[in-house]
């Protein structure tokens, strides 16, 4: 008999117990598309020579077609990397007051332009626009939907056609190969570089400014450093040169935080506050950085400017949405109890926690981790580490960490990638990176309530081929 005839039918696998269950769960469409597939594979094996699978061994290829395709693309992760703020794992994780405050937002119809104490139409900036002027000093503060967006969206507002002038070592790259010199163009801005790439005096900026200067422009620096025979004009002066020519002075922060880090042990990050009391009259920054916020880039400064802008077309184009702000408002909100932010914000906690711990953590789940790896050529250590803020944040910082070392016996290297992939492949992957020979699981950012789900999950660790 032709094994091609021996083949189940569509109908006759879609009546099966697993299948049906399936159906059940995800509807027939998809289980239906999932069947076929398996079906045709079935037969194009025949075709090259291979063996009939039998049924069991067919249904048991539709559950798994079914469940791959079922998965989200947006899975929750361990972030073992060493990376705080991991831009290709989402940046900042959000505090439970946020979490809550987005589920809130998601299920319920809310007051997003809606002003309840008069009954007329509201401006959903309103919904944090008290909290940025309280947390930084400025006059009047919008959102978009990132800081790229919101230097784009001042620069398109107050400088089209005319000139802005920045130092020259501060035309920084960020992610994704955008460059400020292209943000400025596109926005229809000239670039007036002065200074040079290490050193830029005040008389740079006052020699340059002509009738069509829009602007003076500082770039916070927050992805790289130039160390050594260096100066840059500090802000209080280039404000004071603006305003005698009465132009306005801006600052792009960058990463950009509402606290002063150093309260914490940290380096010290310039602050919007700061730059308000410098002279500055715009200054943006991100709100899924050093904040702890959700991806928004925040505008505060002169409310006459930040009305300008908010007038233009393109602040439509760029807004952002009930669940960005219902995050944003509730992580602004613990800002004002800043003795408890290192408790409170989520990612304030993993940069500030104590090495100490995490090695105490990394003690506790030492055996888990060697119960799921027994048996391969490898050894696991317990190790001093270094992990880094991320996303451009303090780029030369690093902070004493612990973690796992997992190193091959011998020659064996290629074991390494095994695991790496296999931790990939759990249904929380875990994240790691491989450096030196080794692959290393810095535990910084695990937090202690997800202790039990790491070790839960290493012990259905399936090592790949």
């Amino acid at each position: 008999m032709n094994p091609l005839s021996r083949l189940p039918s569509v109908d006759r696998l879609l009546s099966a117990a697993a299948p049906a269950a399936l159906t059940e769960s995800h509807g027939r469409a998809v289980v239906t598309a999932v069947v076929r597939d398996v079906l045709a594979a079935a037969r194009a094996a025949i075709k090259d020579g291979g063996a009939l699978a039998d049924e069991a061994e067919l249904i048991a290829r539709v559950d798994a077609g079914v469940t791959a395709r079922m998965q989200p693309k947006l899975r929750p992760v361990f972030n073992l990397t060493g990376t705080v703020l991991h831009t290709n794992l989402g940046r900042a994780p959000l505090p439970e007051e946020a979490v809550q405050a987005l589920i809130a937002a998601a299920r319920n119809p809310c007051a997003l332009e809606y002003d309840i104490e008069s009954g007329g139409r509201g401006d959903r900036d309103n919904v944090v626009n008290e909290l940025l002027c309280e947390l930084t000093g400025a006059e009047a503060a919008t959102v978009v939907n990132n800081n790229a967006a919101a230097v784009f969206l001042l620069l398109n507002t107050l400088a089209q056609k005319k000139q802005v002038v920045v130092s020259r070592g501060e035309l920084i790259e960020i992610g994704g190969a955008f460059r400020v010199p292209d943000i400025m163009s596109r926005a229809g801005a000239k670039l007036v570089e002065v200074g040079t790439t290490n050193r830029t005096h005040l008389k740079d900026f006052a020699e340059n400014i002509t009738p069509r200067t829009a602007m003076l422009m500082k770039v916070h620096a927050s992805n790289y450093a130039i160390h050594g025979f260096t100066h840059a004009v500090p802000e209080a002066e280039l404000a004071t040169l603006a305003h005698q020519h009465d132009l306005p002075f801006v600052i792009d922060l960058g990463s950009g935080t509402l606290a002063d880090l150093a309260a914490y042990g940290l380096p010290h990050e310039p602050t919007p506050a700061e730059a308000i009391a410098a002279g500055a009259d715009l200054v943006t920054f991100s709100g899924d950085k050093l904040l702890g916020g959700p991806q928004a880039g925040l505008l505060v400064g002169r409310k006459d400017l930040i009305a300008r802008i908010k007038k233009n077309p393109l602040k439509r184009a760029l807004r952002v949405g009930k669940l960005t702000l219902a995050a944003l408002e509730a992580v602004l909100a613990l800002y004002r109890d800043p003795d408890r932010l290192h408790l409170r914000v989520t990612a304030v906690r993993q940069l500030t926690r104590p090495e100490a711990e995490i090695a105490a953590q990394a003690a506790r789940l030492l055996p888990a981790l060697r119960s799921a790896l027994a048996g391969l050529p490898v050894t696991t250590e317990i190790v001093a580490l270094k992990s880094q803020i991320g996303s451009g944040s303090l780029p030369v910082e690093r902070l004493p960490s612990a973690g796992f070392a997992i190193k091959p016996q011998g020659k064996k290297g290629g074991v390494l990638n095994r695991i790496e992939r296999s931790l990939r492949a759990l249904s929380m992957p875990v994240i790691g990176r491989i450096e030196d020979g080794a692959l290393l699981l810095d535990l910084r950012c695990l937090q202690p309530h997800e202790e039990a789900e790491f070790a839960a999950s290493l012990a259905t660790l399936n090592i790949l081929n």
